[in-house]
């Protein structure tokens, strides 16, 4: 996942004067301070009388937008390191009300920016995408849901909070959220079921919590929607999403080519999964372990990992090679799990110091080595766009972010012995089978959402209901083995992006479509594959997704053919390898 909120320029790390994420140094912003500057900028701006004033402006604008950013991702960073850390959860306070008044000195920005008189050479300069995601910042904000913005970002830190504090007690010990997964890989059934009803149990437990937070939250969405214009949230989730060549209408029809031509290979594959592990039928603590012997996990622990990340990077190119030493050096890395540390994985960009960093929570699975490959995409995209002179176009839309993350995955394959040995085969069909098999799951997220946005009225058991008829129809081999919270449409209470980046997930379907292409291009002609995947993370987010697919030579996920004909490669791969022998 990438956190989009970045900036540019100032500090830069550097091999000769290395600056360490510890020693990276945090202001709390004065906001009334900042609002006075910018605003007399934005006087400047719209009483300049040519475009090289204007022009000159918008950097003084963007030196302003990266030591604010700058310093809201630091707080970020830190704070999810240790969500116990009472300075920071402070901080990260300040922020949740902060931020939405930070939001309409950059929406004032944009408007001065669209009725420029120079709009045309602003636009031959920097490209039309900038006044597109311009546009569509207008559309998003307006100062009177200031105070609904500010609760919605406060419900979202809520959600967080709750999870990252979970104590999971399984056999005696103590576990959180990403911890406890270890034991539901276990290849001993017993088990992985104990862990996983152990881990459902602390969401059930906190359903009335979790119910009530993303009540407030459809609610106060829905509330600003409408004081926006719109008819329902789902509109401006796509704005806010920065999506300007698709829309909803498309993304049905995407979904719809996932349940015809991806769910029957996915139900395929579970079939063969259930005959691997010798069960009657696969309930859903056995969809996680791909094989009897256990799945594959790394060899070694956390640093081992790194210093095998290391060669493999130093080979691949000699732009990773160099990327990747800035990271390991810099200690641009936050990588295993600890009590009170925030789930999941990201990446994000201090521009001060043009500095990009990994958060994940390593806990003994393959999923380390997946993680790791995948925010370092994300990383190496923002590394490699670090130089562009506009904030907005450092990172790409979300959906083309996750394209630099994916298709990594795969650039990595040739150097996964290093971490796997000889189980390096049975990691490749895994991740390979996997990526095929989370296809229908994130389609599932999607029509939940827009379910939800277009339901605002809807009641928490009516959303689960929801939940529960798209899981039948996406993901038909669910079986809860009579676990009653599960059964009642549950499950997605664990994924964060429905809670705090509304309308994220579908991306990482649209990124998995174009990944698989770089799978196929990469096994053909990996000098090719990989010049058009340096030319799309050079581009950053300088054109849309659509433009940007296109500028990788790849197809575009809404043409009608495109997902048929892409997952026939993968299922022809799949369809030569003898999984019985794992």
């Amino acid at each position: 996942m990438v956190n989009h909120f970045t900036s540019q320029k100032s500090k830069t790390i550097s091999k000769q004067s290395p600056v360490k994420f510890s020693e990276f140094v945090y202001e709390r912003p004065d906001l009334a301070a900042f609002s006075s500057g910018f605003q007399q900028l934005l006087s400047k701006f719209e009483q300049s009388n040519s475009f090289d004033q204007q022009n000159e402006v918008i950097q003084e604008v963007n030196e302003m937008r990266t030591e604010l950013e700058s310093m809201y991702n630091i707080c970020y960073i830190r704070h999810t390191i240790d969500t116990k850390d009472e300075f920071y959860e402070q901080e990260n306070n300040f922020y949740d009300q902060m931020m939405p008044s930070y939001q309409a000195l950059v929406s004032q920005f944009y408007e001065k920016l669209l009725q420029s008189p120079f709009r045309q050479e602003l636009e031959n300069k920097w490209g039309k995408q900038l006044f597109v995601l311009a546009e569509l910042a207008q559309k998003t904000f307006d100062p009177i849901v200031l105070e609904d913005l500010q609760e919605e970002n406060k419900l979202s830190s809520d959600y967080v909070k709750l999870k990252a504090g979970a104590k999971i007690i399984f056999r005696g010990e103590e576990y959180n959220l990403s911890s406890i997964q270890k034991q539901e890989y276990s290849p001993d059934r017993a088990t992985r079921r104990e862990a996983s009803e152990a881990k459902w149990a602390f969401f059930a437990e906190n359903a009335a919590a979790i119910e009530h937070i993303f009540d407030q939250l459809v609610k106060v969405r829905h509330r600003i929607a409408t004081k926006l214009g719109f008819k329902n949230f789902v509109e401006l989730g796509y704005a806010r999403m920065r999506r300007s060549d698709y829309n909803a209408a498309m993304v049905a029809n995407y979904r719809e080519q996932i349940r015809l031509h991806i769910v029957p290979i996915a139900t395929e594959l579970y079939e063969r999964q259930r005959q691997r592990l010798g069960v009657d039928k696969l309930k859903y603590y056995d969809q996680d372990v791909r094989f009897l012997s256990g799945n594959p996990q790394p060899k070694g622990n956390a640093n081992w990992i790194i210093e095998n990340a290391g060669q493999m990077y130093g080979e691949l190119s000699p732009e990773t090679k160099a990327f990747f030493e800035l990271m390991r050096d810099n200690d641009l890395m936050d990588l295993e799990t600890r009590p009170g540390k925030a789930t999941g994985g990201y990446c994000t960009f201090i521009t001060n110091y043009k500095a990009p960093f990994i958060f994940s929570n390593f806990n003994g699975t393959s999923g380390d080595i997946e993680v790791l490959t995948h925010e370092a995409g994300h990383a190496f995209q923002i590394y490699s766009s670090r130089d562009i002179k506009i904030t907005e176009y450092q990172w790409a839309t979300y959906e083309a972010s996750e394209i630099h993350s994916m298709s990594m995955e795969f650039f990595t394959w040739p150097w996964m012995e290093l971490f796997f040995k000889e189980d390096t085969d049975k990691f490749k069909f895994n991740h390979l089978s996997n990526a095929i098999s989370f296809l229908p799951y994130g389609v599932a997220v999607d029509e939940f959402q827009h379910f939800v946005y277009e339901h605002p009225e809807a009641t928490p058991q009516e959303r689960k209901q929801a939940w529960r008829a798209i899981e039948q129809k996406y993901l038909p081999h669910l079986n809860y083995d009579g676990n009653s919270f599960l059964e009642n449409g549950g499950m997605w209470y664990k994924q964060n992006h429905i809670f705090t980046v509304p309308f994220y997930y579908i991306d990482y379907t649209l990124a998995q479509i174009c990944a698989c292409q770089f799978w196929k291009k990469n096994r053909e002609n990996h000098e090719q594959a990989w010049k058009d995947y340096i030319r799309l993370c050079n581009a950053g987010g300088s054109k849309s997704f659509v433009e940007l697919v296109k500028l990788a030579n790849l197809y575009s996920p809404f043409e009608s053919d495109s997902v048929e004909s892409v997952v026939g490669v993968i299922r022809e791969w799949l369809a030569t390898v003898d999984d019985s022998k794992f």
